[in-house]
């Protein structure tokens, strides 16, 4: 990974809505920004806490991400076009290498030596569980806090990708949500839960060094309402939250015969209310099934979650625990919200 000269690394976007604090602090942090599966050597735009870029691949097969926008004229990159290990401005044809450095302006072919500033703010990419990684401002990728989810590759487990979900909600909330066990038996009554199963019997939260991690076990199937017969009678589900701030959290549930499926809920903020949710997903059994039934119910899951995060106001993600109320099953959100405060980040969190 080539280090990045400090001088380029960016500010905050001018039109964010992100205070000044709040942005430099989850701009040190890691998000997925993409599916591996999705990029080319078309440049496509992503967007990451506002700022854009430029995300391509090389003909080697090698995956970049620059600052969109050419330091020349100020025009997107990803108007441009991939050739060999070079990405070239579609304005006036500037070549850009894989450091991001430019080694052609085609009006000046006998210009040898070319001025740093035409260089490209270059982000680091990390390849994991199918996504595309990076970070605004860290570069450390042994100090980022990446997910675990240690079935991805592991033998008898079936790694499942399916679309990402574009939400017109916070990042905050969204994660909040997807933790949240009270909710079950009211969102999720059409694919899994049950209304008249509302009681949330209590669990452990505990604190660890990468965020927090939660056991909660009960009597709510997690199978689709036309498996539910596949429950033996009694059987008791094992949820387990591990959750890795700012914005991503693993579930993993245990089914019955030694089963086990595992969910990655991984956003990216794109901005302080839009949210790209990467959704990897890993099981050890049915695993030669329909992988269309899988995407339908996970589409399913997500759209009834959406609804509410979308509907949440303040959109923000309260940080200041009093300013919402709370029961005994909100003890996994609280702890999150506190750890997120602990951070640095304001009360009226914009994420």
């Amino acid at each position: 990974m080539n280090a990045i000269p400090m001088l380029q690394l960016p500010n905050k976007p001018c039109h964010s809505q992100f205070n000044d604090q709040d942005w430099s602090i989850l701009a040190q942090h890691w998000y997925p920004v993409a599916r591996v599966e999705d990029v080319s050597q078309q440049p496509q735009q992503v967007t990451l806490l506002d700022l854009n870029l430029a995300l391509y691949q090389t003909e080697n097969g090698q995956i970049y991400l620059v600052r969109d926008i050419c330091p020349h004229r100020g025009v997107p990159l990803s108007k441009g076009w991939v050739e060999g290990e070079t990405i070239i401005c579609p304005y006036h044809g500037l070549h850009f290498d894989e450091a991001g450095k430019c080694i052609k302006i085609p009006a000046q072919p006998e210009l040898t030596k070319i001025s740093e500033r035409f260089s490209l703010s270059k982000f680091p990419v990390v390849i994991k569980y199918g996504l595309v990684w990076t970070s605004i401002l860290g570069r450390d990728e042994s100090l980022a806090n990446l997910p675990v989810l240690d079935t991805w590759e592991a033998e008898g487990h079936q790694a499942i990708l399916p679309p990402y979900v574009d939400i017109a909600g916070s990042s905050g909330r969204q994660l909040e949500g997807f933790i949240d066990v009270a909710h079950f038996a009211w969102v999720h009554h059409q694919a899994f839960a049950d209304r008249e199963n509302q009681v949330v019997p209590k669990y452990s939260t505990e604190r660890t060094d990468y965020g927090l991690h939660t056991n909660y076990v009960s009597n709510v199937s997690n199978y689709p309402h036309g498996m539910q017969h596949l429950a033996p009678e009694g059987f008791l589900w094992e949820r387990i939250f591990d959750v890795y701030p700012p914005f991503s959290a693993v579930l993993t549930v245990h089914f019955p015969h030694h089963g086990i499926l595992k969910i990655l809920n991984a956003c990216c903020p794109v901005s302080h209310n839009k949210t790209r949710l990467f959704v990897p997903l890993t099981r050890n059994f049915d695993t030669t099934g329909d992988l269309q039934a899988v995407y339908d119910f996970n589409a399913q899951i997500f759209a009834e979650d959406q609804e509410m995060v979308e509907a949440q106001k303040p959109e923000e993600l309260p940080l200041d625990i009093s300013m919402e109320a709370h029961f005994e099953a909100d003890r996994s959100s609280t702890m999150y919200r506190r750890i997120l405060a602990e951070w640095g980040l304001s009360k009226n969190y914009t994420v």
